[in-house]
């Protein structure tokens, strides 16, 4: 896509919008294994430059699609944590388990270079 971030990778048809298709991986550098049977494209609303925008994001697999109640999220860790804090909003409890609720407005806001990402690889 011209003038697009690397990690804008391309265009789909959401019910009859066009939306930005971005994966993640390639914005920290990561490697991006090829899609399979699990891979999934996850559909939200993220604010770039003040205004409201649907993207989608690719996922290597999607184990359930719910709210979080605002109560239960914590702040994250400064320690122990792979991600950079920044981009983390914070730590959601769910059936006794925890989620790592990313910052996706931030993330999708600035364009990282590999060697400035410290994620999981």
């Amino acid at each position: 896509m011209p003038n697009a971030p690397d990690f804008v990778g391309g265009l789909i048809n959401v019910r009859g919008y066009v939306v930005p298709l971005a994966d993640l991986r390639v914005m920290f550098g990561m490697k991006r294994p090829e899609p399979d049977q699990d891979t999934r494209i996850v559909v939200m609303e993220v604010d770039m430059d003040g205004e409201p925008t649907i993207a989608g994001i690719l996922a290597d697999k999607v184990h359930d699609v719910t709210e979080i109640e605002a109560a239960s999220i914590e702040e994250a860790p400064k320690v122990g944590m792979r991600w950079r804090p920044e981009f983390i909003e914070g730590i959601g409890k769910r059936n006794g388990g925890f989620i790592i609720i990313p910052d996706l407005n931030r993330i999708m806001q600035c364009e990282i270079s590999p060697e400035e990402e410290e994620g999981p690889s």
